[in-house]
């Protein structure tokens, strides 16, 4: 389920004005050649994405239940079957919606479908607790092992998140670690020395390193969202290497990129 927004595409705007006389709430004005938005007094109706001509202007998200998803998962039963593969529930967080996410896993449990969740791990033990038997692998993003620093960049804590993950891995789950690689912030020795450790000390051997891109720059723009990762560059072939082979040579088997 995912709550509806309004998207705004800079680059296919053709400064038509469209939009703003279509807008009821007149919450879009435009002017020194940019549309803006006031999201206080949008609704969402969507009449300004259905005048503008260039699709400038579009709601992105729906919002839909859990029988609605069930459905389209049933459409492809047959390629689950056939290539052995399954659900990946992601997000955002899926954790943040847990009970919407606990009725898919059971859903897909009584059709014989593997699930995997893509997960931060931010959460409560009772809410790790409540899905672990109904997941067959755990995508765990772990970001840093420095607290100050995850605070700084995320904004809480990542303790809940190192417990999860002893939890989840204690318990014998299936787990394969995401490790985001982001220059200047938690590519240094220590951190890496630090992940590849705590990994190992739970005997989990699978790690995959996901480097940073600027791709989703342009959504926040569109969702008028500060970005503030805009300085930051995406790390070197030749660093993701050098880092690959300092895990690998902590014994873990490292991949870079996808899961």
């Amino acid at each position: 389920m995912l709550a509806p927004e309004l998207m705004y595409r800079t680059r296919r705007c053709i400064d038509c004005g469209e939009c703003v006389k279509n807008c009821p709430k007149e919450a879009i004005s435009y002017a020194a050649k940019k549309v803006s938005i006031n999201r206080k007094y949008c609704n969402l109706c969507g009449r300004c994405s259905q005048k503008c001509p260039t699709e400038a202007l579009a709601i992105i998200g729906k919002e839909m239940s859990v029988r609605e998803v069930v459905k389209e998962i049933d459409k492809d039963l047959i390629f689950y079957e056939e290539s052995e593969g399954g659900v990946t529930f992601s997000g955002g967080e899926p954790l943040l919606q847990l009970d919407f996410l606990d009725a898919l896993l059971k859903e897909c449990e009584e059709r014989n479908i593997c699930t995997a969740v893509d997960t931060c791990g931010y959460a409560s033990h009772k809410a790790i607790d409540k899905i672990s038997d109904k997941v067959h692998l755990f995508l765990y993003d772990i970001k840093t092992m420095d607290e100050k620093i995850h605070k700084k960049y995320t904004g809480v804590s990542n303790k809940p998140i190192l417990e999860n993950f002893r939890r989840l891995a204690e318990n014998g789950n299936n787990i394969l670690v995401r490790f985001p690689i982001i220059p200047g912030i938690n590519d240094s020795e220590h951190n890496i020395a630090k992940t590849a450790e705590f990994v190992l000390s739970l005997g989990i051997k699978n790690i995959s390193l996901l480097p940073y891109h600027r791709a989703g720059s342009e959504k926040y723009k569109g969702l008028s969202r500060a970005y503030r990762l805009k300085k930051i560059q995406s790390p070197s072939d030749q660093n993701l290497r050098l880092i690959k082979e300092k895990l690998e040579n902590f014994g873990l088997r490292a991949k870079i990129g996808g899961g």
